[in-house]
């Protein structure tokens, strides 16, 4: 939907400078923008192409603001998040929470194949699709939608503004807070990997997988991502937390608020991720580890069970994971002495 420049400035806190009444109907790149489209620039190197771009405005630094153009600027001083408000404002969102969403029947809707049980509560503005089964004593926050395809399991409880894309399966004893997106695919509150080796026979026996899996707000879940719910207590992810696709956290583990976990990372059971945490692509974590706040893991990292990892803001690699700086030069000395 097209929106004025000072709706948008109002909306995500920026500078308006120039003509406010501009309208913009979407976000794009710089090279592909047209004039209904708003781009950004971190960079001051990068300011001359945007203001070269075909864009009806530029989202820019302080450094813009003394540059003559012939096209409005929005200054702010993080232009990268203001783009990302803008564009969430330009969706008909609001950048800090989720009206209801557009189309959206006000008593809430459900497809005509979809299968919902008679106890099941739906808030306003729910809307469920097509072939989604959800089973009994279920609970739809408002203004959710629950796309096609996805089976939500009896007592799942799910939150406010909720997005879960198409053939999402939540276990029962799944809960799900405000503002959270699950991508297609994706696999909550499933068993974890538990059992007890039955030292006469050899066989193994399940230990029982009967906790709970709690998502707090504003979490992210990628595309084929799975959780496993708590073996007898819970799993948690906590607040703000974005997970890509292809993760796998086994069951007990406890999630800080703000964590990133990149793509095909896998972790234990009853692993620690403190606050603030960056798990890079392909990080493994053995149980019972700890990752201490604002540690950053690199990708293929590699954490040995019952080890704790410290230290806010230090960057760690390799297997096992130690200080990239302490990691390089004993790259370097292998080097040196592969030549000799």
């Amino acid at each position: 939907m097209k929106r004025s420049l000072q709706q948008i400035a109002e909306a995500v806190g920026a500078r308006l400078l120039g003509e406010g009444r501009v309208e913009v109907s979407a976000v794009a790149s710089i090279e592909s923008a047209s004039p209904d489209d708003l781009v950004f620039v971190e960079n001051e190197k990068h300011l001359l192409a945007a203001l070269q771009s075909r864009a009806g405005a530029v989202i820019a630094g302080e450094f813009a603001a003394s540059v003559a153009c012939d096209r409005p600027l929005l200054v702010s001083d993080h232009p990268k998040m203001a783009f990302a408000r803008a564009a969430r404002v330009l969706r008909g969102e609001s950048p800090r929470d989720v009206p209801p969403l557009d189309g959206a029947p006000q008593q809430g809707s459900a497809h005509a194949t979809a299968v919902i049980h008679s106890s099941v509560v739906l808030g306003p503005c729910v809307l469920v699709e097509e072939r989604t089964v959800v089973g009994e004593r279920a609970q739809i926050g408002k203004n959710t939608r629950i796309g096609a395809g996805c089976a939500i399991a009896p007592g799942v409880k799910i939150g406010d503004h909720c997005e879960i894309y198409p053939n999402v399966t939540m276990y029962p004893g799944t809960t799900l807070g405000d503002r959270v997106i699950v991508h297609a695919g994706a696999v909550l509150g499933s068993d974890g990997f538990g059992y007890v080796r039955d030292r006469k026979t050899g066989h193994y026996e399940k230990f029982p997988q009967v906790g709970r899996l709690v998502i707090e707000d504003d979490v992210e879940i990628g595309a084929n991502a799975t959780i496993d719910r708590g073996a007898l207590d819970e799993t948690r992810i906590r607040r703000g937390t974005k997970i890509d696709n292809l993760v796998h956290i086994g069951h007990n583990c406890q999630i800080g608020e703000d964590v990133v976990i990149a793509a095909q990372t896998g972790l234990s059971g009853s692993i620690v991720i403190e606050n603030g945490v960056v798990l890079g692509g392909q990080v493994g974590i053995g149980e019972h580890a700890r990752i201490g706040e604002g540690v950053m893991l690199g990708g293929q990292g590699g954490v040995l069970p019952n080890k704790v990892l410290r230290g806010k803001g230090v960057a760690f690699w390799g297997t096992p994971a130690q200080p990239v700086r302490q990691y390089l030069k004993q790259l370097a000395t292998l080097a040196r002495l592969a030549k000799k």
